[in-house]
């Protein structure tokens, strides 16, 4: 019983040290295609992210949204010419996990706890 203990106890300390690698300022600016699932369907967002503002086509129409980072792994996008109330809303995305030139992210409205996941990958600077 003692060496199952010592060794769940050794798992534990060596798991709690683990942290992701999160390199989310790599993908503050640059062009990404972004994939979500919408009723099991996967869809596709083409956008460009400078400092200030985002452009975004999806389904061949376009939008531009204004950017404010939170932090370095989280920010928020503001519609600069919404068509309903719907679009409004700002939307929350944080970036949960990063490769070289991808990452993992979730997103959902501004103060709503409903969040989805997707991903993202880096075209270019």
């Amino acid at each position: 019983m003692k060496p199952f203990l010592l060794l769940l106890c050794f798992a534990l300390l060596a798991t709690s040290c683990y942290e992701a690698n999160l390199d989310c300022k790599s993908f503050r600016t640059g062009t990404y295609i972004s994939e979500i699932s919408i009723q099991g369907k996967k869809q596709r967002t083409t956008s460009i992210r400078t400092d200030k503002l985002v452009i975004e086509t999806y389904k061949g129409k376009t939008d531009t949204a204004s950017i404010r980072w939170v932090n370095d792994c989280e920010f928020i996008l503001t519609k600069l010419h919404p068509k309903s109330i719907a679009e409004q809303h700002a939307v929350s995305i944080r970036i949960i996990s990063t490769t070289k030139n991808s990452y993992a992210f979730d997103f959902g409205i501004v103060g709503n706890p409903h969040r989805q996941k997707g991903t993202a990958t880096k075209l270019a600077n």
